[in-house]
């Protein structure tokens, strides 16, 4: 008997393995494939520029499905992301950085090391944290949550060993597999081509690792605690070790995600993990859909690639100037439309760009007799 929906019924399910099934469709997995296909022929299409942008969507993804974990699937709301970005872009920077320079590092390179060490202090970060989740739930957790962003600031700003300074900054953590060094530009390819194709292998495993987690009984436990945690209880759900675990995956992933995010421009400071860049990963899980890694991934890619838009649309947005001639605030566009854009999302399209594809999924499907 095969595992596959019966030709033409694609949501006829006859075994839990096919209700499990990682693409449980012939044309998800095609279309798949295609995607693919496409997204590692890019970098020969594409201009360097462009693909420097791509490469910092790939990454903010992977950020993207760590709070999409928490949020989406286990219903615990975190405004706190920022904080673990940061944990891990500056654990990746102190393990890799140079041992005599101005700042704190050990000289580890090698992307093997420093990627899972980062995501492992940012998962435990999340651990202590996590119990407040289990006491906690709704405007309460958020609040406490937002709180980290402001702690986490104050102690980049400090602690200038590690961080350079407010202001100063330092540089990120170096890119090297084996003592080879990878983000240069050789006869084989440029250094932008290079850092799409790693980051879009690293994006494709983390993905697929989040949907195996997603569908398995720590998803399902997940999905329970989110739809209603006092009968999740009662039906011998252990509320405190999954949402632990919700905190912890979540905050690895985020761990993971700071420490490749500078990679590819070089140097940040601790302005960098504001409470703007906690709102832009909220934005992303809502925009492209709460409760769905594809969605996740939606997201990340509309909101990286948004700046990009409204600096192109400038000539449509003159009524940010005070003064004729002058340009527009582009940042304080930007600001709104993150705003702007959940309220839409939120009231006209709760699932965000994944419920419109499933709309419109749903329409060719039913054409001609869609009404």
């Amino acid at each position: 008997m095969t595992n596959s929906p019966p030709r033409g019924r694609p949501l006829l399910r006859t075994s839990y393995a096919q209700d499990l099934a990682l693409l449980d469709t012939p044309a998800k997995r095609w279309w798949t494939v295609a995607l693919l296909v496409l997204a590692f022929a890019l970098p020969l299409l594409l201009t360097d520029d462009l693909l420097q942008l791509l490469a910092v969507g790939c990454v903010a993804a992977i950020g993207a499905i760590g709070l999409g974990l928490v949020t989406g699937y286990a219903g615990q709301v975190s405004l706190g992301h920022a904080f673990f970005l940061g944990i891990g872009a500056y654990t990746a920077a102190a393990l890799s950085g140079d041992p005599d320079g101005r700042v704190i590092g050990f000289g580890v390179t090698d992307i093997a090391l420093w990627l899972p060490a980062a995501g492992l202090v940012a998962g435990l970060a999340g651990v202590l944290v996590a119990p407040l989740a289990t006491r906690l739930r709704g405007l309460y957790l958020a609040v406490v949550t937002l709180g980290l962003v402001f702690i986490g600031q104050h102690v980049f700003n400090e602690w200038s060993a590690l961080t350079g300074g407010a202001g100063v900054g330092r540089e990120a953590a170096t890119l090297e597999f084996l003592g080879r060094p990878i983000a240069v530009t050789d006869g084989v390819a440029t250094r932008d081509q290079k850092l799409f194709w790693l980051m879009l292998v690293l994006l494709v495993v983390f993905a697929v690792a989040a949907r195996n987690l997603a569908r398995s009984r720590v998803g399902r436990a997940f999905t329970a605690i989110r739809d209603r945690d006092i009968a999740a209880g009662v039906i011998g759900v252990n509320l405190a070790r999954y949402k632990t675990v919700a905190f912890a995956v979540s905050s690895f992933y985020a761990g993971c995600a700071g420490a490749l995010l500078y990679t590819i421009t070089g140097f940040f400071d601790p302005g960098s993990f504001s409470l703007l860049l906690s709102v832009q990963y909220i934005a992303m899980v809502l925009i492209g859909g709460a409760g769905t890694i594809s969605g996740a991934i939606a997201g990340a890619f509309f909101i990286t690639l948004l700046p990009r838009l409204t600096r192109e649309l400038q000539a449509w947005v003159p009524f940010i100037s005070t003064q004729p001639n002058e340009v527009p605030n582009v940042f304080q566009v930007e600001t709104i439309l993150y705003g702007v854009l959940i309220i839409v999302f939120l009231i006209f399209e709760p699932r965000g760009l994944f419920g419109l594809w499933v709309r419109a999924r749903a329409y060719w499907k039913a054409w001609p007799f869609s009404y």
